[in-house]
């Protein structure tokens, strides 16, 4: 993984609309659809499906505003702080064993089924990151370009 790879900060919000126009009106942002849905994913506990649902920004640094999932890893930070960095990944596997070997731990992981494989994991800094297969990349590009759910 490079710098370059990072492609969106990740927000979890308890006003998840009231967020939106907060930064709409604050900074010009412009946003995409809701998209989300039921998640199958393996956890520390065990494998679960939760129902996540976001919006990213269309303009620019990106931003994915997410809405909260009371008791999981999905809710918001104190403060209102970023609650992860998202990076791109050719090799999700690979580039979580990599952090592992760096004091990373993995909170939560999709291998594939449903959609593309993702992995979240905290870092000895407390950092949470974010790990997307590049395969997202057209689906949400196309979703950027032109602000429709139907990526």
């Amino acid at each position: 993984m490079r710098a370059e790879d990072q492609f969106h900060l990740g927000l979890v919000v308890q006003d998840f609309e009231g967020t939106l126009a907060e930064f709409s009106a604050a900074f010009g942002y412009e946003w995409c659809a809701e998209i989300g849905g039921a998640v199958p994913l393996s956890l520390p506990i065990g494998n679960v499906v939760l129902d996540i649902s976001c919006a990213y920004s269309r303009t620019v640094p990106r931003l994915e505003i997410v809405r909260r999932i009371p008791g999981t890893l999905w809710e918001p930070v104190a403060g209102g702080g970023v609650h992860h960095v998202g990076y791109w990944s050719d090799d999700i596997a690979a580039d979580a064993a990599e952090l592992a070997r760096q004091g990373f731990v993995i909170e939560a992981s999709r291998e594939g089924t449903g959609g593309a494989p993702f992995a979240f994991l905290r870092g000895p800094s407390g950092l949470l990151v974010e790990l997307v297969d590049r395969v997202a990349r057209p689906g949400l590009e196309k979703l950027w370009a032109h602000g429709g759910g139907d990526a």
